[in-house]
């Protein structure tokens, strides 16, 4: 039984991206790992986690896939996704109370750890910031190239650059209305914290386990396989519910 947490905690999935760079025959969150697909992975770990208390996932209207796994059986629910991943997120909190925390995590990242989502929670209540993000510092060395080309132009001071991850963690009503207005302006928003930075909220970034990655590329499958069977081989598969 989940504990009773004040305010209520909702965790919100866009998924309704093709993934083209996958190169595959489906849509990437639609992938086989370790016998489920990479989106019931996801599902599942924000779903055992004790302070969220519920789940939200936006897919794209005709998506042949999700119905077949079975997921509306379990307790989530499910939303259009929109044409943009600010459009997906945005479906997903509409329905969410005053209150509400919105938890967004990318689909195609199975592997988060309940440790840094339970530090990412933490923010809550703080009188610092607006919410936060889990993030790993840059530790390679940062090229930027002249427009159009692969020649470098210069190296990046990687002093204070971190590599943006999910969950990102925001007050619902927050982010809902920062969502709405960078998209009424135009505003490039990749990830929700851009919109809240747009909205002039400030944002923390929260230390996160660098095994969380996002799987994007063919190449991700393997290492996530790996990452995933360590996480069941260290904590026992908890997924089932």
């Amino acid at each position: 039984m989940k504990k009773m947490t004040s305010p209520r905690v909702v965790a919100v999935i866009p998924a309704a991206g093709v993934g083209s760079r996958m190169q595959a025959d489906r849509p990437k969150q639609y992938l086989t790992l370790n016998g489920k697909t990479i989106l019931e992975h996801t599902i599942d770990a924000l779903l055992n986690h004790p302070h969220i208390d519920d789940v939200i996932v936006a897919i794209s209207q005709g998506d042949e896939y999700f119905d077949q796994l079975g997921l509306r059986q379990k307790p989530i629910r499910v939303v259009d996704g929109g044409k943009e991943r600010a459009d997906s997120v945005l479906n997903g909190i509409l329905s969410l109370d005053e209150n509400d925390w919105a938890l967004v995590h990318d689909a195609a990242r199975p592997c988060v750890d309940d440790a840094d989502i339970s530090n990412l929670l933490s923010l809550i209540g703080s009188e610092d910031v607006t919410g936060g993000i889990l993030a790993t510092p840059v530790r390679d060395t940062m090229k930027r190239v002249k427009p159009s080309s692969n020649i470098i132009s210069h190296t990046e001071d990687r002093d204070g650059l971190w590599h943006a991850l999910t969950p990102q963690l925001f007050p619902a009503m927050l982010l809902k209305r920062a969502l709405q207005e960078g998209l009424a302006q135009g505003v490039s928003i990749t990830d929700e914290a851009s919109a809240m930075e747009f909205a002039g909220h400030s944002v923390a970034m929260v230390s996160g386990s660098p095994a969380n990655i996002k799987i994007t590329h063919p190449a991700d499958l393997p290492l996530a396989e790996f990452y995933l069977k360590q996480k069941f081989s260290a904590q026992g598969d908890n997924t089932k519910r």
